[in-house]
């Protein structure tokens, strides 16, 4: 019935990561578009917990200024 479904590793559990740090601005500019956007769950590849975290830490680290709200977009 599906045609090459293939089962998606969540990339922290890949890494070995356990928790998403706020502080850790590389890591989360990755998972951001170039609009300041979080990339979604079924983009990302990550499983629902990470993505949870990796949202409360992108919300975390905009609150805190390490990361934009809104890049510099203009039509």
């Amino acid at each position: 019935m599906y045609k090459n479904k293939r089962s998606r590793n969540c990339p922290f559990a890949e890494a070995g990561i356990v928790y998403i740090d706020f502080k850790d601005e590389k890591l989360l500019k990755k998972y951001l578009t170039e609009q300041g956007k979080i990339i979604p769950r079924h983009t990302s590849g990550a499983s629902a917990k990470m993505q949870r975290q990796l949202a409360r830490a992108v919300k975390r680290a905009r609150h805190l200024a390490l990361l934009p709200y809104v890049s510099d977009f203009s039509r």
